[in-house]
């Protein structure tokens, strides 16, 4: 019988982590270990930091010492540069965990000939590897090895020469160049030679900068193929892949107060739904921050984290003008449960705003977001991407079950623009409008809409008072709706209409009583008057009797003493004989 040959599962690449956040989860795990890698782009893009970085993370998180060998700077000036992201190189050099060193180059030391080759630098190369047992080298920039070579096939063979040597030394090796007229790298070439090739771009658009990370190729392996905004702060390069969220989140049946009472009652009676996402728009001035302070505020009171970010005013206003409607804000910043988080607009792009808020939530953790308002992010994008921008960090939050209120300044006939880019993206709209009648101009509130929950379709007036928000039923009347002033003095109407009313009824009710009494008193009367009537015809009749009965008795003893009829018992006489005697 034949035997089935059993397939072996293939083998995968083997990747060394490069440390630095969200690189290792576009590139899938980090770069091809013991290959090369090109780190390309222009200048100012952060080409050697993430190189540093590369090297610094392996010696410090992963044990793996690395060779930083640069053509363009000294190690004091290095030294000096990383210092500002918290990398202590002198401390690494004297743990011998990592090595810099320093080559110069002299175009005009050395001239093309056809013998030209990099056998000095492997040696020196070659030295510093086994000195300290590297498993990392990076090679700072490429182009400073080939200057004032203008023959291409000798670039390019000595480029594959020096990728095959460094392949056999088994080293991951990460090599930076500088950008081409039109192409990845000044010659062009490195890029094909590469395993792995990430692009770095420092664009401006509209006056406003934005660094871009993308892996152009790697072989091998799956990778993240997009383009993702990266930061360089103080503690090294962050990258956020947020544009590789995918709808995978799980719904919460778990509803948190809005800390509006009758909001909550609106929403089924319990508020939202955890994780979701709401929109509050409205016209200026319509309390939508206000909205936004007290839906902090209650997640602070149940004891949860909030992160606030404003693009219109400072912390320490924020926290003053909340203070005007109740809240204090100071407390729960002082308690660590609140953040606020200010910066313009047009400080940064519109990719860059969104990595560092994530960066910012990653950092504080909360369980509540606020964005106030999104509409300040107008001036960093077009409305497609802005919505594209919004989508992803949405998506983002719900992943990690995180509650996010966006409040948006509308104008004019702006509902229709927002319900063409943001509806979509929302569990819960709720629209804050203005209601000008009589000369003054009110706030009221509906919900447009609330995924997965029954809401109420009702306009409620919405009243911001000393002690915070209270929403109150408009009144519906024959001439429509009425708020503020009409609303108040129609009530009043009401009031004196049920006061005129209820003192109506009372006096109905004492002339009913009065009457009663006055009915009953007579009936009293008739009563008394019977019952005199009644007991002197009851003795007259008595008497008529007794006189009857002692008249029967008196005509029976007469008839007897005169021998008449015996009288039967029923008064009627009987006939006696008599007897004569002699006869």
């Amino acid at each position: 019988m034949k035997k089935t040959k059993t397939l072996s599962p293939p083998k995968t690449l083997q990747k060394s982590p490069t440390g630095i956040r969200g690189l290792d989860e576009i590139t899938g795990g980090g770069l091809p270990t013991g290959r090369p890698t090109l780190v390309c782009g222009g200048a100012g893009c952060g080409k050697t930091l993430l190189a540093m970085e590369f090297l610094v993370r392996g010696a410090t998180e992963f044990g793996e010492p690395g060779v930083f060998m640069a053509f363009e700077e000294t190690g004091e000036e290095l030294t000096e540069n990383v210092a500002s992201l918290g990398f202590d190189l002198k401390a690494l050099v004297a743990g011998k965990k990592l090595l810099v060193d320093y080559v110069y180059v002299d175009r005009s030391e050395f001239e093309e000939t056809g013998e030209y080759d990099l056998e000095g630098l492997f040696i020196r190369l070659g030295y510093a590897i086994d000195s300290i047992k590297a498993k990392r080298v990076v090679l700072d920039t490429i182009e400073g090895l080939f200057a004032g070579l203008p023959n291409q096939a000798i670039v390019r063979a000595e480029l594959r020469r020096l990728f095959r040597w460094l392949k056999d030394k088994g080293v991951t090796v990460v090599m930076t160049g500088e950008r081409g007229d039109g192409t990845l790298t000044r010659y062009g070439l490195e890029e094909y030679v590469s395993d792995c090739v990430i692009s770095l771009d420092h664009r401006v658009v509209d006056q406003v900068t934005t660094r871009r990370i993308r892996v152009v190729k790697y072989r091998g392996t799956t990778h993240g193929t997009n383009e993702y905004p990266f930061l360089i702060e103080k503690d090294g390069i962050s990258i956020w892949p947020i544009t590789s969220v995918q709808l995978q989140h799980t719904a919460s049946h778990e509803r948190i107060p809005t800390g509006i009472e009758r909001l909550d009652t609106m929403l089924g009676g319990k508020g939202f739904y955890r994780g979701s996402s709401i929109l509050l728009s409205g016209t200026a001035g319509t309390g939508k921050t206000s909205v936004a302070a007290t839906f902090a505020e209650a997640a602070c009171r149940r004891g949860e984290r909030c992160l606030y970010f404003s693009f219109q005013e400072s912390p320490s206003q924020i926290m003053r003008n909340v203070g005007t409607i109740g809240l204090n804000f100071q407390q729960w910043v002082n308690k660590g449960r609140l953040g606020l988080l200010s910066v313009r607009p047009f400080s940064h792009g519109l990719e860059t705003h969104l990595a560092r808020k994530i960066q910012s939530i990653t950092e504080f953790v909360p369980q509540v977001v606020i964005i106030d308002p999104i509409t300040g992010l107008d001036t960093t994008g077009t409305p497609l991407e802005i919505k594209a921008a919004l989508m992803r960090l949405l998506d983002w939050l719900k992943l990690k079950g995180i509650t996010t209120m966006l409040t948006e300044t509308m104008s004019g006939s702006a509902l229709d623009r927002t319900d063409a880019a943001l509806s979509s993206l929302v569990d819960t709209w709720i629209v804050l409008r203005d209601l000008e009648t009589n000369g003054e101009r009110n706030r009221g509130l509906h919900v447009l809409k609330s995924r997965g929950m029954g809401h109420s379709n009702q306009v409620r007036e919405f009243v911001v008072t000393e002690t915070g928000i209270r929403l109150t039923d408009v009144y519906i009347g024959p001439s429509g709706m009425l708020t503020g002033s009409a609303r108040v003095q129609q009530e009043g109407r009401e009031r004196a209409e049920r006061v005129t009313l209820s003192e109506e009824a009372e006096r109905q009710q004492l002339a009913l009583a009065c009457k009663r009494g006055a009915l009953e008193a007579q009936v009293a009367a008739l009563r008394a008057e019977f019952s005199s009537e009644e007991a002197i015809i009851t003795r007259t009749v008595s008497k008529d009797k007794q006189r009857g009965a002692v008249l029967a008795l008196d005509e029976a003893a007469m008839g007897v003493s005169r021998k008449g009829d015996a009288i039967k018992s029923n008064g009627s006489r009987a006939r006696r004989d008599v007897v004569t005697g002699g006869n």
